[in-house]
């Protein structure tokens, strides 16, 4: 599951990019949850949550089987 997800944050990055941002794979649980951080405008945006649940997210449920929830890495 992790190299679709992957393949699919491929599809997201070039609008985040866009915004002076990006997004980093973390990991994915074997409970569908997956770990991401937002880096650069992304990381500091106040509009961030709406970014990682209303874009990331719901394009990975989309794209990936088994994607439950995108969380983000706060460290």
């Amino acid at each position: 599951m992790k190299e679709q997800v992957q393949a699919a944050l491929e599809k997201i990055r070039p609008a985040l990019q866009a915004d002076g941002g990006d997004v980093v794979l973390l990991g994915v649980e074997e409970d569908g949850t997956v770990k991401v951080k937002l880096t650069g405008a992304c990381g500091s945006c106040p509009m961030a949550t709406m970014t990682l649940k209303q874009g990331v997210e719901r394009v990975l449920k989309k794209e990936v089987p088994g994607v439950k929830e995108v969380v983000q890495d706060q460290s």
